[in-house]
């Protein structure tokens, strides 16, 4: 579709045929997350060793291009000497949760001419330059996976392990598939109703026992198992590149689209971090990132290695 794109637009394109090695780390990270009962989030690591390390050392090398630009929703802007990354100026496509790896000097390599307009906008000039891309929809998948349906991909490369489904009393109602089909908050897909002298309310992952692959469920998406109070974060990166260290106030998305929610960062070591939030929050899940902002700027983020419960 680029190439199409291209060609309509009477663009030159320069196909960029990567080694094998640079998509099969991101794939086998994928899979070991997923092995270990996370969710991990492979669409910010290939931005991250794909197209803004990849992709963006063949143009600056290869094609002596003095920038990539990208159609993230994203901006950037010029501070004190140093690029900064800030959210998309629409606000229901912004992309800059995906890109908190980037570093100050890639962004000051990229441009994002999209990140500036709303998306009916971006569509509206597609269709005035007749671009095929004018009504394409929305991709939703994962960057390697596309349309395809996400179980039947994961279970080509992971081996299905059942186990029981208990609630969070103890009580044994159901058999998962596989602890990698799961993710706290998830509703759908758990094959589960009502049960005797109990509600009709929906159920919900609220955690998982990896060592003896159990996946414990409860009724009501504010169930007080399913809340956080906090997390700690690790592999972490700061779009500025400087260490981090004591604590600061701003913002955290514990995933895509979430409202922000206002926290403090609390840094424990070199690589650590705790967030404690404000109000508890529902499904933080460890394996998916936390990206912290300051109003507009994106901060950087980390790895969700653990969430806080809430005390009960």
């Amino acid at each position: 579709m680029p190439r199409l794109s291209a060609t309509s637009s009477a663009l030159n394109c320069t196909p960029l045929t990567l080694l094998p090695s640079t998509g099969t780390n991101v794939f086998e990270l994928f899979l070991a997350e997923y092995k270990a009962g996370r969710t991990p989030n492979p669409d910010i690591l290939c931005n991250k060793e794909i197209k803004f390390k990849a992709f963006l050392e063949f143009a600056a090398e290869d094609l002596g291009a003095d920038y990539i630009a990208t159609g993230h929703y994203v901006r950037r802007a010029d501070v004190d000497g140093k690029s900064r990354l800030l959210r998309g100026l629409d606000s229901n496509k912004d992309q800059s949760y995906f890109l908190y790896t980037l570093s100050h000097e890639q962004i000051a390599q990229s441009l994002f001419p999209v990140g500036e307009l709303e998306k009916p906008q971006v569509r509206k000039i597609a269709e005035d330059l007749g671009l095929v891309t004018a009504k394409k929809k929305d991709s939703t998948g994962i960057c390697f996976i596309g349309e395809r349906k996400f179980r039947e991909f994961l279970g080509r490369y992971l081996p299905a392990q059942p186990g029981k489904i208990i609630t969070v009393d103890g009580d044994e109602i159901g058999e998962h598939q596989g602890l990698m089909y799961h993710t706290l908050g998830q509703r759908k897909g758990l094959g589960i109703g009502g049960t005797k002298d109990g509600t009709e309310e929906p159920w919900y992952v609220v955690d998982k026992d990896v060592e003896n692959n159990i996946l414990i469920v409860a009724q009501g998406h504010e169930h007080p198992r399913l809340m956080s109070v906090g997390l700690i974060a690790q592999q972490l990166h700061w779009v500025d590149r400087e260490p981090f260290t004591g604590t600061m106030r701003c913002t955290v998305k514990t995933r895509y689209r979430q409202t922000d929610i206002p926290c403090t960062v609390k840094a424990l070591d070199d690589d650590r971090i705790e967030v404690i939030f404000d109000e508890p929050v529902a499904a933080v899940t460890p394996g998916q990132s936390a990206v912290f902002y300051n109003g507009e700027v994106c901060l950087g983020g980390g790895i969700i290695e653990q969430r806080l419960p809430l005390p009960v």
